[in-house]
């Protein structure tokens, strides 16, 4: 996606934030192409610094700018190729028995997308692993949390910090742990959605224009007119070259 120069120039020098809503760094400059739209993005992190993004990690609405998740990005893509291609593949032998296209150039085909399919499943397992990490570090840091919280508690109680200091620091744990748990909540259901795809569930078969009414069908027709099967089941075994989820 390519926004338009104005908007985005309005973010100069303001804050960006993840799709969490963490603050994670400033808007530094930008990319912009000759017929003047904005393909990439600089940002300055909280350690000085600056790091390009491509567009399509972009999202600008009424909020501001957003940087969006890298990983959630690959798991749509492979979510809408891996049964787009499993659907071309399967339409090959529907095209074979309507004698639209020869069983040799099926099998050509054949090998194309099931190499690409192949490669398709092996990306989407190690996107699963990586989200299995960030997962595991999410909550983590969750606990992490929680035992800040405790500790402000106890010294909040016996005097030794402030009401004041008391709540500002109570606020920023919370805000924290509400991001984190938006965040974890939002990889388990990137996990849920690969591993369906991996497991052969939510492929549509092919759906092909039906056959007119005056026409004589052959029988091999007929038979080539009816559902595609349901896809295989995939046993779900247990980079992006973009910039990873801002810490």
């Amino acid at each position: 996606m390519t926004y338009p120069t104005s908007p985005l120039f309005e973010s100069l020098s303001k804050p960006i934030k993840d799709a969490y809503g963490r603050t994670i760094g400033t808007v530094a400059s930008f990319v912009v192409s000759p017929n003047d739209v904005i393909t990439e993005l600089f940002v300055e992190h909280g350690d000085k610094e600056i790091f390009r993004y491509t567009s399509d990690q972009i999202k600008l609405d009424e909020n501001g700018v957003t940087l969006l998740s890298p990983t959630k990005l690959k798991v749509e893509s492979l979510c809408n190729e891996i049964p787009l291609i499993w659907r071309k593949n399967q339409a090959l032998n529907v095209l074979v028995e309507k004698k639209k296209i020869t069983p040799e150039m099926a099998d050509e085909l054949h090998v194309v997308f099931e190499t690409a399919l192949n490669q398709l499943k092996t990306d989407a397992k190690v996107v699963s692993e990586d989200i299995d990490k960030q997962i595991a570090a999410c909550s983590k840091r969750i606990i992490d949390l929680g035992i800040a919280l405790v500790n402000l508690e106890i010294e909040h109680e016996i005097g030794q910090v402030s009401e004041s200091t008391y709540e500002a620091a109570f606020s920023l744990i919370q805000e924290n742990r509400k991001c984190l748990s938006a965040e974890k909540e939002d990889l388990e259901a990137m996990k849920n959605k690969l591993s369906n795809i991996l497991l052969g569930e939510n492929l549509a078969p092919v759906a092909l224009p039906p056959v007119p009414e005056e026409q004589n069908v052959p029988e091999e027709a007929e038979a080539a007119s009816s559902p595609l099967p349901e896809p295989p089941v995939v046993v779900y075994v247990k980079n992006v070259n973009t910039q990873s989820d801002s810490e």
